[in-house]
């Protein structure tokens, strides 16, 4: 098995390869392709600590609970969103994780592997079981649309679980669909976004009732807009990925003068949030947030808990299969169609953390 999937990887590998440099001029790309798949500027970890790997994001900002608990720790993502992130935690050394056949000569031993969600790459679980006191799935999720393509290829997934030792996962469906695809000793433990403690790094001052229109994606951003009382409220458009910024400006343009956030902060009526790291700040301020990647049917949705933490009412689409877990957790989320928006925020209520999982529990996973 392992050596037919290196051949494999190997050809892709290939194939691949002007298509690769061809994206790594891209800005979106500029660093994360010529790390994993050329390794540059991206040499093994010199220590031999946990180790932990997350994709983007959300889920490197999920594990700061975790993270913060060690001395040192050695942490992995793919994307620049989540290099970002990572590179604020003082006590991580952050690499971009390597494409599968380099792994065998760049993986170091560790003291325990933690994947993050529904990372299962094959080779990373096979050298951390070879290499690490034990390998651990956290925070693992099988989503309901996606379970039926992870079923096609049950007879994969069965050896990549026969490499991790043990599995946290978000709730009693997830350990079900877990299990039915070969994972073994699989607890529940709960979501780790849930365990949130947002860093407010400063305070703006809106100039009338405030709608965030947060983590936005293609095609949703003029929906959206298209359903909102623009008369009534300060709008901020937050799009999830910055390289979409200019993409962004030029459709709320349709809807009036559009403010950019970097050079006028919240002095006009639309704005356009064209600077990272100012969620949680906005939120802190927020009247209404209308959570993005729901509306359109191709995401899944974003997390909730931010926004719940400071109370605000939410209001989300309905395609919000990815985080049904999350929004299990949280009061009081309006889910609406993308016409019946306005109405929703004359109706909304704030939100409400319900549950929060057990840091000191996973921690002695982990230890």
């Amino acid at each position: 098995m392992t050596f037919i999937y290196c051949i494999l990887s190997l050809i892709i590998y290939l194939f691949s390869l002007p298509f690769l440099v061809f994206l790594s001029f891209k800005n979106k790309y500029r660093r994360s392709i010529p790390a994993r798949f050329f390794l540059y500027k991206n040499p093994p970890f010199k220590e031999k600590a946990h180790y932990f790997h997350a994709c983007s994001l959300g889920e490197t900002k999920a594990l700061r609970a975790i993270i913060e608990k060690f001395n040192k720790v050695n942490l992995s993502v793919i994307t620049n969103t989540g290099y970002q992130e990572a590179k604020k935690y003082k006590n991580a050394d952050v690499r971009f994780l390597p494409f599968e056949i380099f792994l065998p000569f760049w993986f170091k031993p560790c003291k325990s592997l933690v994947v993050m969600e529904a990372e299962l790459w094959y080779c990373l679980f096979l050298m951390g079981k070879k290499r690490c006191n034990k390998t651990i799935l956290l925070n693992a999720r099988i989503s309901e649309k996606s379970y039926k393509r992870y079923l096609k290829f049950k007879w994969f997934y069965k050896h990549i679980f026969k490499n991790i030792d043990i599995v946290l996962a978000q709730s009693e469906e997830d350990k079900k669909r877990l299990l039915n695809l070969g994972a073994k000793n699989v607890e529940v433990v709960g979501n780790i976004k849930t365990y949130f403690k947002p860093q407010v790094t400063k305070e703006y001052t809106k100039k009338k009732p405030l709608i965030v229109v947060a983590s936005t994606h293609e095609n949703e951003e003029e929906l959206i807009l298209n359903n909102l009382p623009l008369d009534d409220y300060q709008v901020i458009v937050i799009p999830r990925h910055p390289e979409r910024f200019e993409e962004v400006y030029k459709i709320m343009q349709k809807f009036g003068k559009v403010d950019r956030f970097s050079q006028s902060e919240l002095k006009g009526d639309l704005i356009l949030c064209d600077k990272m790291g100012e969620l949680i700040n906005l939120y802190r301020i927020a009247d209404v947030v209308i959570l993005g990647g729901s509306f359109v049917d191709n995401v899944g949705g974003h997390n909730p808990i931010e926004a719940a933490y400071f109370n605000k009412p939410i209001i989300s689409g309905k395609y919000y299969f990815n985080q049904k877990a999350l929004y299990k957790a949280v009061e009081n989320i309006v889910i609406c169609n993308v016409k019946d928006i306005k109405q929703a925020i004359k109706n909304a209520k704030p939100t409400k953390i319900k549950t929060k999982v057990d840091i000191e529990k996973i921690l002695k996973v982990i230890e």
